[in-house]
């Protein structure tokens, strides 16, 4: 079975589509408008071995909070279109990843439930002109769209830039992990997700 998807979202404030292939080889196209975010999800894509196109556009005169939350709800549609009833899915993933300085914890179980926990103090508010404290919005987002629960811990800080990129890599790891195959069936004693 193919686990691929594609998601669209149109609104008076942003257009983004999404396809990914969830067994690819960590190929990505984006296109945003925001460099950052191309950069992060780039980082997603390579580390998570998706096949990942992003499009999108905003009001990014106002700033990039409309696009950052609609690219995670239309990438978390995608995810959940390619995971399917996630049988035979490993279901838990983890890691710790280092960046310089920085050190993450990302733990993902792809239950069918979505919430978020996200620990981290930015040491600056911009990085070039993105505001990272965006990024938590984006993951709300994603997890509750595609229905998983994510934890990112800062088990060390430092530069925001090394941070976010820590986060994504991390994220990612967990992600491919957990979306691995596993046994067969539900992973679950309830028998579904």
């Amino acid at each position: 079975m193919k686990r691929q998807a594609k998601s669209s979202r149109e609104t008076l404030e942003t257009s983004v589509t999404v396809e990914l292939d969830l067994d690819g080889e960590g190929t990505t196209e984006t296109s945003t408008g925001v460099p950052f975010l191309d950069h992060l999800l780039q980082q997603l894509g390579k580390h998570a071995s998706l096949n990942l196109k992003v499009w999108g556009e905003g009001d990014l005169e106002v700033d990039a909070h409309h696009l950052l939350e609609d690219v995670g709800i239309v990438l978390g549609q995608a995810l959940k279109q390619g995971l399917g009833d996630r049988r035979g899915i490993t279901r838990y993933g983890h890691a710790i990843i280092p960046m310089d300085e920085c050190l993450v914890l990302a733990a993902v179980d792809l239950s069918g439930r979505g919430h978020l926990s996200l620990e981290a103090v930015w040491e600056s508010e911009r990085i070039g002109s993105f505001d990272p404290r965006l990024l938590t919005e984006f993951f709300r987002a994603l997890v509750f769209h595609a229905g998983f629960t994510l934890h990112l811990r800062e088990l060390r800080g430092g530069n925001a830039h090394h941070l976010a990129e820590a986060f994504f890599k991390a994220f990612a790891r967990a992600l491919g992990m957990a979306m691995a195959p596993g046994g067969p069936g539900i992973p679950s004693t309830k028998g579904s997700l």
